[in-house]
């Protein structure tokens, strides 16, 4: 890191610095040493910045005074140039640093015209001009100003802030040439390809923002050129670029093509432009893929926090082999309708009443009065309905989470102290039961992994773990009832004929409409999907998950 000098140059000044084709400096300083100079600092130090005259000087005057002090600053006589104007003992250092911070060997200014009265100092006159600075690496060129002002007596002094050096710098902001320092340059969030740029997918904006600011970045080299730094040398904006440097790059987990094709899945026709939010995951590691979303209500993929529906059975499910030894051929009685405390719980439309039915089968066309009459009578005790929430957060690891990088994410929520009609409603994803579609993704990933990974979007980005590993057991039954689902059941429309493929569909009542769900696995990725006023999962949610299980 290159930073920017704060005192005076160090050494005698080799190089003469000209103001070229002005013949102003002897006119008004006299010669360049001796008693000349020394009164016209005094002249200038009689200068009172409080008896400012409210009328500005003559453009002639302005100009000639602009002239002499940008003389005096080009041939580094600095107490000079800083002695025209109203604050020397401010300028000084300030163009000390100037001369030190960019290394300047040479200094020429020109077309220095009058621009009438200011228009940001009251009672001053604005002058213009370019300056060209040899400095470190290279040669800088830029337009600049400065205000002239006249006190009530007729002395005129060059109005000081640190926008004379720079026009716009601020006042603890100072400049630097050589080696950009860091912030100067931004870091390129990147795939896991390391190459495709995450900020090319809409989706991804956001998150690429938050990442670049959160995360160290790694490699890259810095190139050369003039940069504003703040007061402890760190980069504030890249002025001036002499060489390119390479930027630093970030790496992320996302697969560059599995993420264009849910940046397409989540906007397939089908879906009539309704918010959609997907997220795939390496099944093996919990890396990150894919996540993708459309809608104005922000990443539904990641923070759209809404009622899984059926998806949940899975997790039901998993708590009965493994907290009551069930298996996926113990009764589980499909009826037409249920009450449970007090509520009344229905299927959903083609769900053929079956009262031989098996809990594999119940999940297969997922019903609902089987999962419910099940998990009330075996998970529920003398009004004790945590066994649920027990059960995600211990075995599938649901809880605060972080993928990394600052990107927020929001936790799906299975309460431990459910009440009334919600005590029925957790075990079909329904009532205060709440996930995302991150979340979901990472279920259907436990199970085909046999246990939990959380889902992470940098490599290395610690993981939580949970509590307990599912059983190869459970696992093993989900896999085979997941599998029913795909090949025979409420996903086979979507999923059917696809090898390997396990799933579970879902669809969640939220007010005058519902949400389409559906979670699956193939040989490689887990994914998750939502479709906000989707009819039913599989004919909503079941359009982006194909795309993202036939795309892996």
């Amino acid at each position: 890191m290159n930073r920017a000098a704060k005192g005076g140059m160090a050494g005698t000044c080799t190089a003469l610095l000209v103001l070229g084709g002005y013949g102003a400096y002897n006119m008004v300083h006299g010669l360049t040493s001796g008693p000349s100079g020394e009164a016209q600092t005094k002249a200038a130090h009689s200068f009172d910045p409080a008896a400012v005259s409210t009328s500005p000087p003559s453009d002639a005057k302005s100009v000639k005074l602009t002239r002499a002090f940008l003389n005096s600053w080009s041939r580094q006589h600095l107490d000079a140039a800083a002695s025209d104007t109203d604050a020397p003992g401010t300028a000084t250092p300030a163009l000390q640093g100037y001369t030190g911070g960019l290394r300047l060997t040479k200094l020429t200014f020109g077309h220095v015209v009058s621009a009438g009265p200011s228009t940001v100092t009251s009672g001053a006159t604005k002058v213009t001009f370019d300056v060209t600075a040899k400095v470190a690496d290279g040669t800088w060129t830029y337009s600049s100003a400065v205000a002239v002002l006249q006190s009530t007596d007729g002395r005129l002094a060059v109005h000081w802030n640190n926008s004379v050096l720079y026009p716009g710098l601020g006042d603890d902001q100072s400049l630097t040439a050589g080696k950009l320092p860091e912030g100067a340059t931004t870091a390129e969030v990147v795939a896991s390809d390391g190459r495709t740029d995450l900020s090319t997918f809409s989706s991804l904006r956001d998150i690429a923002a938050t990442i670049r600011h959160n995360a160290r970045p790694e490699g890259g080299s810095t190139g050369t050129g003039v940069a504003v730094v703040d007061s402890g040398g760190d980069g504030v904006k890249t002025l001036k670029v002499f060489s390119k440097g390479r930027a630093p790059k970030i790496r992320t987990t996302i697969d560059a093509h599995l993420q264009a094709v849910a940046e397409s899945a989540v906007k397939d026709s089908p879906l009539q432009g309704k918010p959609a939010g997907t997220v795939a995951l390496d099944w093996k590691t919990g890396h990150i893929l894919a996540i993708a979303h459309t809608g104005a209500d922000g990443d539904i993929a990641i923070n759209g926090i809404k009622s899984p529906g059926s998806t949940m059975k899975i997790i039901t499910s998993a708590a009965l082999f493994d907290k009551v030894g069930l298996t996926p051929s113990s009764p589980a009685p499909c009826t037409d309708s249920l009450t449970a405390n007090s509520q009344t719980f229905h299927n959903d439309p083609g769900v053929t009443a079956n009262q031989a039915a098996t809990i594999a089968q119940a999940f297969t066309v997922s019903c609902n009065t089987s999962f419910i009459k099940d998990g009330f009578h075996y998970l529920v005790t003398n009004g004790d309905a945590s066994a649920l929430h027990d059960e995600a957060v211990n075995v599938f690891g649901m809880g605060s989470w972080s993928i990394g990088g600052g990107v927020a994410t929001t936790d799906p929520s299975i309460p431990a102290d459910v009440q009334g009609g919600d005590q029925a409603a957790q075990f079909i994803g329904q009532g205060t039961v709440t996930a995302t579609p991150l979340f979901m993704a990472s279920v259907a990933a436990t199970v085909r992994n046999a246990g939990f990974e959380q889902p992470i979007i940098l490599p290395g980005q610690h993981q939580e773990t949970a509590p307990q590993q599912i059983s190869g057991r459970t696992a093993g039954y989900l896999q085979s009832m997941m599998r029913g689902v795909a090949t025979s059941g409420t996903a086979a429309p979507r999923l059917g004929g696809l090898a390997g493929v396990g799933a579970k569909t879902g669809t969640a009542e939220e007010a005058d409409h519902t949400n389409g769900w559906l979670t699956a696995y193939n040989s490689r990725i887990a994914v998750a999907a939502l479709v906000e006023g989707g009819s039913s999962g599989v004919n909503s949610a079941g359009y982006v998950v194909r795309h993202l299980l036939t795309g892996s």
